[in-house]
């Protein structure tokens, strides 16, 4: 349990301080769309030297470091308990050490106990596998672009939008008309039709463990990605709504069975500072592999 304590803490450091490799190269193909010496280009190139500079000193990204979501794969009998209990110390400990803001509240008294570890914090994920091996992803996701997550019943009246993939577009282009720069754009879309109000979210997050530059597997899916990316760009939104051609740097969407009488899209946000890291563990705990 010592080496994958320390395994956990080196993810959370990574996750924290690095940007994966597929979002550095999104980020940069977006600075260099940009018009020369306009806000959007400035705030673009802002945007890179934080990144520079927080992989650099080996600090937080953001001083929002988020909410702290583990996704594992695992053979069956793994013991998920003492995972889940040795995740929570190297939480407090990556805290302690200053990877992590003393982020996590009460919800009833606002207090901070600066261990970052209460009820639903840190959230586990837990998947069997067929495979004998453990893989960690960890995604820290700030709070600012949580607020502009959404949520959409079908038939929408005031949207015209139908039971159908052209009303599912609809009305994930309303939630990005929404947020209109607020959750620190240019962001990441992960994007959930059906299942229900809590499974369409959670099966949304789950799209920010894909790489950006991946394509669907389904090939309606895949289209309806690129054609939201497309014309999200062209809204004129821009990063943190300064205008610009960078609205979204991409969109991940799959799909859920639902039942007859209910028709959810579940729209989740990420901000620019995209925290998505994993590893494979060996054995005794320690990262064999880095995933991202």
């Amino acid at each position: 349990m010592e080496q994958l304590s320390k395994s956990l803490i080196e993810i959370v450091r990574r996750t924290s301080a690095e940007i994966p490799d597929d979002v550095q190269r999104a980020i940069l193909a977006a600075l260099e769309n940009e018009k020369e010496g306009t806000i959007a280009e400035s705030a673009m190139k802002i945007i890179e030297q934080n990144i520079e500079l927080a992989k650099k000193k080996s600090q937080p990204i953001c001083q929002d470091t988020g909410s702290i979501l583990f996704y594992v794969d695992c053979p069956v009998g793994f013991d998920q308990m003492a995972f889940a209990n040795t995740a929570r110390k190297a939480v407090t400990a990556a805290t302690e050490k200053g990877y992590l803001r003393q982020n996590s509240v009460d919800s009833l008294t606002g207090k901070n106990d600066g261990t970052n570890v209460g009820p639903g914090a840190p959230t586990f994920h837990f998947h069997q596998q067929a495979e004998d091996t453990v893989q960690v992803r960890l995604v820290l996701k700030g709070g600012g672009c949580e607020n502009v997550g959404a949520q959409y019943s079908l038939p929408n009246i005031e949207l015209n939008a139908n039971r159908d993939l052209d009303g599912c577009r609809k009305v994930i282009l309303d939630a990005v008309q929404q947020a209109q720069g607020k959750g620190c754009g240019p962001g990441i879309l992960g994007v959930c039709i059906g299942g229900d109000r809590a499974t369409g979210y959670d099966f949304s997050k789950t799209q920010f463990l894909r790489d950006l530059d991946d394509r669907n597997d389904n090939a309606e899916l895949d289209g309806l990605e690129q054609d939201i990316l497309t014309t999200a760009n062209k809204l004129g939104i821009g990063p943190m709504g300064f205008g610009g051609q960078t609205t979204l740097l991409g969109v991940k969407v799959t799909a859920a069975n639902r039942l007859p009488a209910s028709f959810f899209v579940s729209v989740s946000y990420m901000c620019w500072a995209f925290r998505r890291h994993g590893a494979t563990l060996g054995s005794e705990g320690e990262i064999s592999e880095w995933l991202y």
